[in-house]
This record gives C-alpha cells, sequence and structure tokens, in this order.
C-alpha cells in the first residue's frame, strides 16, 4: 500500500483488481478546499488511458511489479525472445506489450521488461537507440542541416524523418520515446 503522495510515473496501481501504469501525475493544491492528485493511468494490458483523480493522501495499493534488465533474442510470429540477462530464462512477450519500442529493437539489444507475476507487463528501451539508415533518397550538392527533411528507413524497417545531407549506411541516435531524429551517431 502507499498513499498519493507515493506516487510517480511508471508506478504501477492495482485499481479494482485492474493493473493500471502511472503515465503523468500532478499534485494540485486550490485556494479552497483539500488538495488533490490528478493522473493519467494506463491500463498494463489493454493500452487504455483514462484521467483519475485522487484525494490527497488517500491509500492506493500497488502492484508488485518485476523490473528485468534483459537481452531481445528474436521474434517468433507474433512474440518477441528476451533472454534474462541474470538467470538466463527466456520470456516470450507478445507483439502487443511490445508496442511502438518494437519500431527500435534490434537483436541482441537490453530493454527492461515488467513482469507482474511471470506475466509480462510492458517493456522499455533506453531513452535513445543508435540505428542504422538502411535507404534514404541521395542528397543534392547544397544540401544544408537547415534545408528541410526527408525520410529514411532505418535497419528496423520504421521510417524517420532527418536532414537531408544524411545519406544511405549511416549511423544516427533516433529518440525511442516519440522517434525523432537526435543526430549523426559517432
Amino acid at each position: 500500500m502507499a498513499t498519493t503522495n507515493d506516487l510517480k510515473n511508471g508506478i504501477v496501481l492495482n485499481l479494482d483488481g485492474q493493473l493500471w501504469s502511472v503515465v503523468e501525475f500532478q499534485h494540485v493544491k486550490p485556494g479552497k478546499g483539500g488538495a488533490f492528485v490528478r493522473t493519467k493511468l494506463k491500463n498494463v494490458l489493454s493500452g487504455k488511458v483514462v484521467d483519475k483523480t485522487f484525494n490527497a493522501g488517500v491509500k492506493v495499493e500497488t502492484a508488485n511489479v518485476d523490473r528485468r534488465e534483459m537481452t531481445y533474442l528474436y521474434r517468433d510470429a507474433d512474440d518477441f525472445v528476451f533472454m534474462d540477462t541474470q538467470s538466463y530464462e527466456q520470456t516470450h512477450v507478445a507483439a502487443g506489450i511490445v508496442g511502438d519500442a518494437a519500431n527500435f529493437m534490434l537483436e541482441n539489444q537490453d530493454a527492461t521488461v515488467g513482469l507482474h507475476d511471470g506475466t509480462p507487463l510492458f517493456v522499455e528501451l533506453p531513452a535513445s537507440v543508435v540505428l542504422t539508415i538502411e535507404y534514404t533518397e541521395p542528397g543534392l550538392q547544397g544540401d544544408r542541416s537547415t534545408g528541410g527533411n526527408k525520410p529514411a528507413r532505418l535497419e528496423t524497417g520504421y521510417e524517420v524523418q532527418v536532414p537531408l545531407f544524411i545519406t544511405s549506411g549511416e549511423r544516427v541516435k533516433v529518440d525511442t520515446r516519440d522517434g525523432s531524429y537526435l543526430g549523426r551517431a559517432g
């Protein structure tokens, strides 16, 4: 058990038998009346996002989520297979749970997998990853960094917008949260 004052992003709550991950929260202290906490919660299994308001100091039940460092091994039909870096145990994670992280995952890449009673709940990648541009239109003489963007296909098959001077085969840094280009990788 915890109180609403202990809420932070990523914590998983057990509300009415369902698991909800806190996406955002905000403590609000109006001039009149009691303080409250406004939250945005994401259902861990369905992905549905809801807004919920709690009175400040109310007890909420937290779910025991085991965050484990794992390595992505390969894709098996609709599942992604991860290996626990401690026990070398393999875990199958459904594509729906991996979600957009699949756009940035290569084999042998490290990720954090959240488990509740052995059931995978989510996959977290580092904030940015380095990937190779598989194909993009060639740049033209005179293209500069301020000249605009063009689409580029990454080695994972995901398409990202890059500056005009980037060429096929270059390694670039990509933000895993929104898929934006962050710069060339050294």
